[in-house]
């Protein structure tokens, strides 16, 4: 019996469309979930397929209500016998946080795996159709069990925690500089490399149960002679957590730094990650992290440090407690 996998439709520029084959505009989420499954040729000899049209927003429009709502389905799904793996279907802009958030609130090891698109579907040499495609041959290949949310688009397979997005309009936008791909899949044929190295899934501490909102993390920019009081305007507004994109290795101007540690004292946790594309902020190099109260936000960007931190705080953990989440996630 072929394996069951469902389809959940968010939007995106995979469902988007244009007035033209060749023009760079287009309006995202048009069609719907029925559409694309109908455009794909031979889908159904990969699994018997299921669509739902969960939501239908451009990535950039992705909020935290549509993450813990799509979550709660997810595993509500996944919890049928009878269905063996889920996709989702969702723009590309916010993709990377939106799979770093379901595999750390995800409970089971069925696969969930992530794709979209980075032309419309009306566009000349659409990708959208051929990463659907894969995307479910990975949801329904029993070797996808336990590898966490993962992400195909171009033919490879990306883990939620290694992947980012590295350019505005190639299909080869996504790539997991740190640690590497998980595998790859070529008109529906996989090969894994390897598995995720940190903690997902099942094996996350993480849990939705009774949430209906999410404490407020920003994160700030860092640049040259950036001003402190960017910090005051964030506690202001309501921030429990401040992710600071720093230069080189999660570096900021004195005068940040001391507001940073100030806001620290007050019990505020500031996360030192970097704006530089890749490589580990690591603790007490050029900042002590120790004496200002400061988390290193080791391998992940500040989009993912601020869903990490996010998670954490909806319970009380104390800084050293925090520091170990972002070297176990």
């Amino acid at each position: 019996m072929k394996p069951s996998v469902t389809i959940i439709a968010t939007g995106g520029t995979i469902a988007g469309t244009a007035p033209s084959s060749t023009q760079a505009g287009y309006t995202s989420g048009k069609l719907d979930i029925n559409n694309l499954i109908q455009t794909v040729p031979n889908l159904e000899r990969l699994a018997r397929i299921d669509g739902e049209q969960f939501s239908n927003v451009g990535s950039q429009d992705m909020s935290f209500e549509i993450m813990i709502n799509l979550a709660r389905r997810i595993n509500k799904l996944l919890i049928e016998e009878k269905i063996d793996g889920v996709v989702v279907t969702h723009g590309t802009d916010t993709m990377e946080e939106t799979a770093f958030f379901l595999n750390l609130t995800i409970k089971s090891p069925k696969p969930v795996v992530m794709t979209g698109a980075m032309r419309p579907f009306t566009a000349l040499s659409a990708d959208g159709p051929l990463n659907l495609y894969n995307a479910v041959a990975v949801a329904a290949d029993p070797r996808s069990c336990g590898q966490g949310v993962m992400v195909v688009m171009n033919d490879r397979i990306h883990d939620a925690h290694s992947l980012s997005k590295t350019n505005t309009t190639s299909v080869e936008t996504f790539l997991s500089p740190v640690n590497g791909l998980l595998g790859t899949v070529i008109y529906g044929a996989l090969q894994y490399y390897r598995g995720p190295f940190q903690n997902h899934t099942t094996s996350s501490e993480f849990s939705l149960k009774g949430v209906d909102s999410l404490p407020r993390v920003d994160i700030i920019y860092a640049c040259a002679d950036m001003p402190p009081d960017l910090i005051d305007c964030s506690v202001a507004s309501g921030a429990k957590g401040i992710v600071i994109a720093g230069y080189g290795n999660g570096n900021m101007n004195e005068t940040t730094l001391k507001k940073a540690a100030q806001m620290a004292q007050q019990g505020i946790f500031i996360i030192r990650s970097s704006r530089v594309p890749t490589g580990r902020v690591v603790r007490n190099v050029e900042v002590d992290d120790d004496i200002n109260q400061f988390i290193a936000s080791d391998e992940l960007n500040p989009a993912k440090a601020r869903i990490l931190l996010i998670l954490a705080l909806l319970k009380k953990r104390s800084f050293q407690q925090v520091q170990d989440l972002f070297y176990s996630y």
